[in-house]
């Protein structure tokens, strides 16, 4: 199969340390064919095509916005990975492949015992839509790993959940689509403990505070140490 373009969302920072290991990760162990950042270039990125976008939203129109213009933009293959700054791919993959993390329901009970957030509301919503189109029982596709999507099936998601505030874009369109793919739990690491992950692990994405400061952080710079050709030498 042909390798497909990644496509990584970018918000305005001035260091973004997870980003360098992301594509570290990904040039290591994840099978692509160009790199597209979408929103803010950082200046140590080298090699990579970009779609300047401007950032004045909440971060999920930010990030629905910068899908969006990869999904309108010719230059994207018409089959993408899109991935975010903080997925790391830590074992190597012929293909990506769909993952899902089961039933939004019960992804949705998870949220509702833990927290009240415009995130548990998007899924609620999210869910709520899906059924409108006759998906009584949706897959949540909101997974910290890349996502394989087409663009025309992606951009008829956005258009459909264009009018929620937090739109799940992932699971509106896995669904929509009917991607199908295999469940696992979700490898988001939120604490400093080295717990929850090891050797093994295909996926992780971490917290900021996690990467910076906890045990996953020094297992994922010490997995990825050596700089890869998406960073500009001497740059930091």
């Amino acid at each position: 199969m042909e390798d497909l373009d990644l496509v990584v969302p970018v918000r305005e920072s001035a260091v973004n340390p997870q980003l360098r290991y992301a594509l570290r990760s990904w040039v290591a162990n994840l099978p692509h064919r160009r790199l597209w950042v979408v929103g803010h270039m950082p200046p140590w990125v080298n090699g990579a095509r970009h779609i300047p976008l401007r950032q004045g939203g909440t971060k999920y129109r930010n990030t629905t916005a910068a899908v969006r213009a990869a999904c309108e933009s010719s230059g994207v293959s018409d089959r993408f990975l899109l991935c975010n700054d903080d997925f790391f791919v830590m074992r190597p993959q012929k293909e990506m492949p769909v993952l899902h993390r089961g039933l939004v329901r019960d992804v949705e009970a998870d949220y509702a015992a833990r927290v009240s957030s415009s995130y548990l509301e998007g899924m609620r919503q999210t869910r709520a839509l899906l059924a409108e189109f006759g998906i009584a029982e949706p897959y949540s596709y909101e997974l910290h790993v890349p996502l394989p999507v087409e663009k025309t099936g992606m951009l008829d998601a956005l258009d459909v959940g264009e009018h929620l505030p937090v739109l799940h874009k992932r699971t509106a369109y896995g669904n929509l689509a009917g991607i199908g793919g295999e469940q696992i739990e979700d490898v988001k690491i939120l604490h400093r403990a080295p717990r929850g992950y090891g050797p093994e692990s295909e996926f992780l994405s971490t917290m900021p505070d996690a990467f910076t400061n906890g045990h996953v952080g020094q297992f994922i710079r010490a997995a990825l140490s050596r700089p890869c050709r998406y960073e500009k030498a001497g740059r930091r």
